[in-house]
């Protein structure tokens, strides 16, 4: 599908999500205070007293950043515009992990493209160092041109991938039929910017021009409702995630029929690939939580 043309048969669903990003954006922390840049050597900045952290990447190195909190259940939204033009070779990462062997992890990344050619968006979900569980998508606008909100709702129920307010991916707990559920390990929030010209763009096929370097994403409106982790605690109660009831219907929260609707809609029209139907790379069948 072309590009031009997949953005006109989504007007509607880029209107709601137009309106949804706008909402979002109204509750917004600092950056100074909730995150440490972590690796670059100067190309992670945090910028206008804290509203605004950027990333780079040149042909010496990207960057990256990671919260100060970890969290134990939450719903965390963040603002990104992605790198313009020419980012083929390019990934932008941003996704939720624990540490250690039998890590857990949900993932944002944001494979760079030819001028004019879409991004796709790259989800996976790791749970006991376990992953294989990608879903790809292409978006119904363009990511460079503005920032657009993308969230992660952890809650023991589910992980709901979403992007300004438009559901794209559910991963639903189904340890019932022995799939391992993120539960027990708290996470870090985590992004970089980072060369994967080896296998990011069409297989590898496409390289990095590093004549456009250097290459620049953007973060704004950091919002999380959540579970911090510290000191072997929850912040949260064992009866309710936050001491402010009206805050927490992120914990018990589910797709309600109108965001089942948007979910279908997007995985009709907008993901490319589902590791739930290759049946040449898992020949003895999708795994159990693809039947969830």
């Amino acid at each position: 599908m072309a590009f031009s043309s997949y953005l006109i048969s989504m007007m509607p669903l880029l209107l709601f999500s137009v309106l949804a990003s706008s909402f979002m954006a109204a509750s917004a922390s600092n950056f100074s205070q909730d995150f440490d840049i972590t690796w670059g050597d100067g190309r992670g900045q945090i910028l206008n007293n804290g509203e605004l952290l950027t990333l780079s990447l040149d042909k010496t190195s990207g960057s990256g950043f990671r919260s100060k909190n970890e969290y134990l259940f939450g719903k965390i939204d963040m603002q990104l515009k992605l790198v313009p033009g020419n980012s083929a070779g390019t990934v932008t990462a941003y996704y939720l992990s624990s540490q250690g062997p039998t890590w857990d992890e949900t993932d944002f990344e944001f494979l760079g493209n030819l001028s004019g050619d879409p991004y796709i968006l790259h989800t996976n979900v790791y749970t006991q160092g376990k992953g294989s569980r990608e879903q790809q998508f292409y978006l119904w606008f363009d990511p460079t041109q503005d920032f657009h909100t993308y969230s992660i709702l952890w809650n023991p129920k589910q992980i709901l991938f979403s992007v300004d307010g438009t559901p794209i991916r559910q991963f639903k707990n189904a340890e019932a039929t022995g799939v391992p559920f993120p539960k027990n390990q708290p996470m870090r929030i985590y992004s970089s910017l980072w060369n994967a010209d080896d296998w990011a763009t069409r297989g590898g096929l496409v390289k990095t021009d590093w004549s456009q370097a250097p290459f620049t994403a953007s973060y704004r409106n950091f919002n999380a409702q959540a579970c911090i982790w510290s000191s072997g605690a929850s912040s949260c109660t064992t009866q309710s995630p936050s001491p402010s009831p009206s805050n927490n219907d992120w914990y018990s929260q589910d797709l309600d029929s109108s965001g089942r609707e948007r979910l279908n809609w997007v995985q009709k029209n907008y993901m490319i690939y589902n590791y739930c139907n290759d049946l040449k790379r898992f020949p003895q069948g999708p795994a159990p939580e693809c039947f969830t």
